[in-house]
């Protein structure tokens, strides 16, 4: 079975959003809020996992990341508003 590719979108704690490419959504969450993710993420946790994407090519995820960067956070919010995070269906 082909690895999963993800994009997704953290709240962090002073009300700011990032957005990144993962493979294992849960992990990279842990990493951040640990510390161990991007330096962005340091110092602004702890962070909230707010949407997910699944793909099935790296660069069909790493464009849609791109993309979802370029947007103005009040196109990011409602792009937020529209989704449902759930793990299970990865």
């Amino acid at each position: 079975m082909a690895e999963a590719h993800f994009v997704y979108v953290l709240r962090c704690a002073d009300d700011t959003l990032y957005t990144g490419y993962t493979t294992d959504p849960e992990r990279r969450v842990r990493e951040h809020d640990t510390g161990d993710g991007a330096k962005y993420t340091r110092g602004r946790t702890p962070v909230e996992l707010v949407h997910l994407e699944r793909f099935d090519a790296r660069s069909d995820a790493q464009t849609r990341e791109y993309a979802i960067k370029q947007l103005t956070k009040a196109d990011k919010e409602s792009l937020i508003d529209d989704s449902t995070v759930d793990f299970d269906r990865r």
